[in-house]
Formats: structure tokens, C-alpha cells, sequence
């Protein structure tokens, strides 16, 4: 199978060059969808620098970038990744060093089996991970047991950042969100498409606000809000 990683960058240059490498290194034949959404901080720079050297280099790893002109979100920046997937199988790729790009194996296993069409990596089932905010897991819980009383699944991370999904699943679904709402609209229109859900366990290297953690209170309210909409209005 052929995979496609979309990566959405928005000032992330601490870590984009070593999250790049490690994508780089799994031993898959990929495409790698890079989406930098306007960032201020260098990283538009190496990109363009990146893809010059990388470019058609290695028959492993095909190099696509994308540029926003103007801030517009996460969100916008997947919707804008996954316009240009070719792959079997599409996998969400942070661009901080939060999700190991090693795990690629586990998290597209059951698509590779033939017995799901979407696999969220769940970093609350068994795989190592750094403790930090008790509030941040709260909210998680709350926003996962939420999503699952409007879509009747029994997910345990709705809000991972791992997921990963047939081709022709991720292609069908119209993404209208543009910031962190990307997570329960993706998990409510899989579930109204009847898709076949499988989690697997992940490890997780959460980041502080001091490292560069830009997920605010403010994104938990639309998270509210969107469950809402995509469930009944939608």
C-alpha cells in the first residue's frame, strides 16, 4: 500500500527538521504532503530550502509543499493537504514531536488487515507517555464522552492527532473547519458514514505552553460547538 502523510506546519521550526528526518526514516513508501500555514518563524525558509534538496532524491519518500499566504488554521491546512493525496492510506502528522513516526506500522495495521477503514491512535490504552495536564485530560475525556453520545462509539481519545484512513474515506468526507476543529468533525462524519473505527494504542510525548503547545481553552469551546453542529445541524 501506498502511503500518504499530510503535515500541517505552523511555526514550528524547533522541531521541524528532526520531525521530518524521523518521518523520513519509516521504512514505507510514502508521500509526504507538507502544508505550511503561513508561518513567521523560519520554517517557510527550510521548506523551500528542504524541497530542493530533497526533491525527487529519494524514491521513498516524494516531497510535496504547500504554502497558505495567510494564517487560516490546522484544520485548513489538512483540508488543503488532503486535496493532493494519492495514497491508500492517509496518516495525520503533526509537525512538533509529540507522535512517533515509528508507530506507523501500528497505527495503519488494521487498514492493512482489511478489517477498518479509520484507526485513531488512542494515547489512553496502553502505550507510554509524558504526564502533564490533569485539566488537558479532563477536557479530552469530556470532549470524547460527549462525541461518543452523539455518534453512539465507544472511542477512548477522540482528540488524538494520530489518525489514519483509507484513501477513499478521507476524500469523501468536506472538511469545513479551520482551526482545532478538525478532530470531532472527522469522528462524527466517519460515524455517520458507517465507517469501521479501530484504535490502537500509541505513545505520546506531550509538550508544555513553554515548548511550544498552542492548543488554548478557547479551542475546547469549539470543540463544543462543533460536536453540536456536525451531529444535528450538519
Amino acid at each position: 500500500m501506498k502511503l500518504s502523510v499530510v503535515m500541517p506546519v505552523y511555526n514550528e521550526m524547533k522541531t521541524l527538521p528532526e520531525i521530518l528526518k524521523r518521518v523520513m526514516a519509516v521504512n514505507i513508501i510514502k508521500e509526504i504532503i507538507i502544508v505550511d500555514d503561513c508561518s513567521t518563524d523560519g520554517c517557510r525558509e527550510f521548506l523551500k530550502k528542504f524541497a530542493g534538496e530533497y526533491a525527487n532524491a529519494d524514491p521513498n519518500n516524494r516531497i510535496r509543499i504547500f504554502f497558505h499566504e495567510i494564517n487560516r488554521g490546522k484544520a485548513a491546512a489538512l483540508r488543503t493537504g488532503f486535496k493532493h493525496i494519492s495514497g491508500d492510506v492517509v496518516i495525520i502528522q503533526d509537525s512538533d514531536m509529540e507522535y512517533n513516526p515509528q508507530e506507523y506500522h501500528i497505527l495503519i495495521g488494521p487498514i492493512a488487515q482489511g478489517i477498518a477503514d479509520v484507526v485513531y491512535g488512542s494515547r489512553f490504552i496502553g502505550g507510554p507517555h509524558r504526564v502533564l495536564f490533569f485539566w488537558h485530560y479532563l477536557g479530552n475525556k469530556f470532549l470524547t464522552l460527549l462525541t461518543n453520545i452523539f455518534t453512539n462509539l465507544n472511542l477512548s481519545d477522540m482528540e488524538t492527532g494520530y489518525k489514519a484512513f483509507r484513501g477513499e474515506v478521507i476524500k469523501k468526507i468536506a472538511i469545513k473547519s479551520n482551526r482545532f476543529g478538525f478532530e470531532p468533525e472527522v469522528t462524527v462524519k466517519v460515524a455517520k458514514m458507517n465507517c469501521k473505527i479501530y484504535e490502537v494504542p500509541i505513545s505520546y510525548s506531550g509538550r508544555t505552553y513553554a515548548e511550544g503547545k498552542k492548543i488554548k481553552w478557547k479551542d475546547g469551546l469549539l470543540a463544543l460547538y462543533q460536536i453540536v453542529r456536525f451531529s444535528l445541524l450538519d
